[in-house]
């Protein structure tokens, strides 16, 4: 589980697919991989993935960490989109005694949305996002969403995405401040109002088929 308070950028070094699994090294400053194990998760661009061997010594300032990211992960992610020298958001798996700025996250994406428009406007910085329709009903205007694994709160919702107002903070921690339009964000809706919006489908839908 995570926060989805982002809490650097890593670097990618390299990418390369074979058998269907793509190996990720990221570089990344030597504190971030403090106490770090085999096997844990951390989530890079908000997706979930397991550590598969890192590099780091003491008196290195930056270290390496490896990831195998397989399809499933690839057709629902950026992820796949990497190149080498490309930044990505980075964010270590929730401890006890963490605090919670942001809202409860796992790290399973569900979908992309496309970057239809960027305006800014002195410090005020607007994202519009597309997003798929059977995904839409999830987003409630200032309900909680996650963007390249940051928690956010969501702007205005139109027939076919919704709104990002960005403050400089977040635009300087996160890699949102590097995105074009026609980039892919990845999305993972809130899981209260996702669980909420298909209680009350399938309560609805069970009504009906009683009444009739």
């Amino acid at each position: 589980m995570f926060t989805g308070i982002v809490q650097t950028q890593a670097t990618v070094i390299s990418c390369n697919k074979s058998g269907g699994v793509l190996r990720l090294v990221l570089s990344v400053s030597s504190n971030y991989l403090n106490h770090l194990d085999i096997g844990a998760s951390i989530a890079i661009n908000g997706c979930c993935l397991t550590v598969v061997r890192y590099e780091v010594s003491p008196q290195d300032v930056v270290g390496q960490v490896y990831f195998d990211v397989i399809d499933e992960s690839l057709k629902l992610t950026n992820l796949g989109f990497l190149q080498r020298g490309l930044k990505v958001n980075f964010e270590r798996s929730l401890t006890f005694g963490t605090e919670l700025g942001g809202h409860i996250v796992s790290g399973h994406i569900h979908c992309m949305a496309k970057i239809k428009a960027i305006v800014k406007d002195h410090d005020n910085y607007r994202v519009q996002l597309s997003l798929p329709n059977e995904w839409l009903k999830f987003v409630l205007y200032k309900g909680f969403i996650t963007i390249n694994g940051a928690s956010l709160t969501v702007g205005e919702v139109n027939a076919t995405g919704f709104w990002l107002h960005l403050i400089p903070e977040t635009l300087s921690i996160t890699n949102l401040g590097r995105a074009v339009e026609g980039d892919f964000l990845n999305i993972e809706v809130d899981q209260q109002t996702y669980t909420i919006v298909n209680t009350v489908e399938n309560y609805l839908r069970k009504s009906t088929q009683i009444a009739q």
